[in-house]
């Protein structure tokens, strides 16, 4: 795809649409889409299988429904996949564990009442990354939440970047404003435990601090999410990343309930 940004316009946008991959072909476009993003475009380390394919992947896909943004326009060799988000049901019948607890420990969240749901492997076509590509991804987690009756939405979301120090004044405003309550907050591993609370509350301005974090975690934000505790270096993706949660009974944000009137009903 060789569209720049700014060609994206109405015209363009009105060509997408957001749905659940329905075969293993859609799955293996939104692999490949991630492999782009993440290791030829972010510098992500691929195992050896990886590259030979081209494809990120792992043991988790099978597990997942794939939320896929379709550009109708360009159904080439990656069938027009141009944006994609994992989702993981705990009540799909198809759980095992979360993919989350390598890095955190999410026994409470384990433990939660309700339906939960877990987010991932978020990614966006370089030529796509448009406020109205976000929408879409948006508006089709809205509609797979309401679908599904989800009580409780996580995931694990990254900031660029291994250097602790670099990413101070996000880290710390998200720990200082976001922390989790204690009974839904997910702490990392003690061996991959990285402090987030780095500067004193009263030195963050926080509007400049929210200017530096990346548009996923802002978004997360806008629909009430809190963080857990302790960031985690992931050096295979070249990232620092944060777990976020979001109670659903808790968004009142009318973001979120405009996604919830226009999203798709069959997800």
């Amino acid at each position: 795809m060789n569209r720049g940004v700014t060609d994206l316009d109405e015209a363009g946008a009105s060509s997408l649409e957001v749905r659940l991959a329905t075969s293993s072909a859609e799955v293996e476009a939104a692999q490949r889409l991630r492999y782009r993003v993440f290791y030829e475009e972010m510098g992500a380390r691929p195992t050896p299988e990886m590259a030979a394919e081209s494809r990120d992947f792992d043991e988790f896909d099978e597990m997942c429904d794939h939320l896929l943004v379709i550009d109708r326009n360009h159904a080439d060799d990656s069938l027009g996949v141009v944006g994609t988000y994992r989702l993981y049901r705990r009540e799909s019948g198809k759980f095992r564990r979360f993919y989350s607890a390598g890095e955190y420990d999410v026994g409470k969240i384990a433990a939660f009442p309700g339906r939960v749901l877990e987010l991932g492997r978020s990614c966006v076509d370089g030529a796509y990354r448009t406020k109205m590509t976000m929408q879409m991804l948006w508006r089709g987690i809205a509609g797979y939440v309401r679908t599904h009756n989800i009580d409780l939405m996580f995931g694990c979301a990254s900031l660029p970047g291994t250097d602790p120090q670099a990413l101070a004044v996000p880290l710390s405003y998200l720990y200082h404003h976001h922390l989790a309550p204690e009974d839904i907050r997910p702490r990392a591993l003690p061996d991959l435990y990285t402090n987030m609370e780095l500067l004193p509350e009263s030195s963050i301005n926080a509007r400049r601090a929210v200017v530096e974090l990346p548009p996923l975690i802002k978004g997360y934000l806008r629909l009430g999410g809190f963080v857990g505790d302790g960031a985690v270096i992931d050096w295979q993706f070249n990232t620092t990343d944060v777990c976020v949660i979001v109670k659903t009974d808790l968004v009142t944000d009318k973001y979120f309930r405009h996604y919830e009137r226009t999203a798709p009903r069959d997800l």
